[in-house]
């Protein structure tokens, strides 16, 4: 039996008050970042090849289905705002394409050849990883993608949420984070769900800081997508050089960036 779809450790939840369900939700939740925790080893080897390879212009591919699929496009669409990174740096795909990100398309995780297909439109080479997201660690769509990538030389990793789960052994860099059953059994947009975020978060927020894409603890190569973000660059610009609010905003709208600005001002 996998961990992912054992029985919940409680029951009768339809006669819980509202208040009993959200305590115990919470009581499971923080079991997760436990779980992650003891994953960091295994995280960082992943994110140290990730860096070395992204220098040479290699790329991060996330697969997935269903909830993890979708995961990984979240956190993949999130970076070249936050980080100011090419759209093509870490990209994220889903069996059954973009129609899945809204809308299940069935049977579209048991085509074991469909990552494969999905992956193939980016010429994807050596210099790339290809990670794959399957809480349950059994998805064809993801084991089949990894096995066809190792066949061709290419690195893969992945994230699981069940010991000894077949996507293991078809991945060089393996994250296992055994977060126990579900508060409603089975249901892995839960904590698996929530674990594989956490973890995503890690990998690519790592990534990108050692790659020089931020600087102390600012996002200095964010893109400029709504006031808000203007906003916090004028005072980032403010605070590393001194200038005034109106000088520090001109310069931001005149060089698209606070890096940029912050290196014009300098000069």
């Amino acid at each position: 039996m996998k961990t992912t779809e054992s029985d919940s450790l409680y029951n009768h939840l339809e006669k819980m008050s509202t208040q009993d369900l959200l305590t115990n939700i919470n009581n499971e939740d923080q079991k997760v970042a436990l779980a992650v925790q003891t994953c960091i080893p295994e995280i960082e080897k992943l994110v140290d090849v990730v860096v070395e390879k992204m220098k040479v212009g290699g790329r991060l591919f996330y697969i997935g289905a269903g909830t993890s699929g979708r995961l990984g496009i979240l956190d993949a669409s999130e970076l070249p705002p936050t980080f100011g990174a090419d759209p093509n740096m870490v990209v994220g795909l889903i069996a059954g394409g973009d129609t899945a990100i809204r809308k299940a398309v069935e049977f579209a995780e048991d085509d074991t050849q469909g990552a494969l297909r999905d992956l193939g439109e980016f010429d994807i080479n050596t210099n790339d990883m290809v990670l794959g997201i399957a809480a349950s660690g059994t998805t064809p769509y993801v084991i089949g993608g990894l096995k066809e990538c190792r066949k061709r030389g290419i690195a893969t990793a992945c994230i699981t949420c069940n010991a000894d789960a077949p996507v293991i052994a078809e991945a060089d860099f393996p994250i296992v984070a055994v977060v126990g059953p579900e508060f409603v059994t089975g249901s892995t947009r839960m904590k698996a769900g929530t674990a594989q975020k956490l973890i995503l978060n890690m990998i690519s927020t790592t990534t990108m800081i050692k790659l020089g894409r931020v600087k102390g603890n600012k996002m200095v190569d964010m893109q400029l997508s709504n006031n808000k973000l203007v906003d916090r660059g004028t005072r980032m610009i403010m605070s590393e050089t001194g200038t005034d609010a109106e000088t520090a905003e001109r310069l931001l709208k005149e060089h698209g960036g606070v890096r940029k600005a912050v290196e014009a001002f300098l000069k």
